[in-house]
C-alpha cells in the first residue's frame, strides 16, 4: 500500500475532526445564544462536504488495508463523533504503518 492513502487519510481525519468541534461550538451559540446562525449553516454545510471526502478516503484506506466490516464502520463513524476522531487516526495509523509500502518496522522494545 502506498503511503499516500495513510497520508490521505490522516489529513482528512484531522480536518474533519477540527470541523467538527467547530461546528459544536457554532450549535452551543446558535442554540444556546440565539446568535450565529449564518455561520453555523456555513460550517455546517462546509463539515458535510469534508465529511464526505474523508468517508472516501477512510474507505480507501480500509479496502487496500483489508480491514473487516465491523472496523471500517468504527471509522467511518468516527468523524461524527466529536474528538472520537482524533483517537481513531492514532488507532489506526499504528495499526496501519507497518502495511505501508517502504516502511521500517519499529525496533523491538526490551
Amino acid at each position: 500500500m502506498k503511503s499516500s492513502v495513510l497520508t490521505r487519510y490522516r489529513v482528512m481525519a484531522y480536518i474533519t475532526a477540527v470541523m467538527l468541534l467547530v461546528l459544536c461550538t457554532c450549535m452551543v451559540f446558535k442554540y444556546g445564544f440565539d446568535m450565529g446562525e449564518d455561520v453555523t449553516f456555513a460550517v455546517s454545510q462546509a463539515h458535510g462536504v469534508l465529511y464526505i471526502i474523508y468517508l472516501i478516503f477512510a474507505f480507501d484506506l480500509g479496502s487496500k488495508a483489508k480491514w473487516p466490516f465491523g472496523k471500517l464502520l468504527w471509522v467511518l463513524l468516527s468523524g461524527t463523533i466529536p474528538f472520537a476522531a482524533f483517537f481513531v487516526e492514532r488507532k489506526v495509523v499504528a495499526e496501519t504503518l507497518p502495511l505501508v509500502s517502504g516502511a521500517r518496522p519499529e525496533p523491538a522494545k526490551a
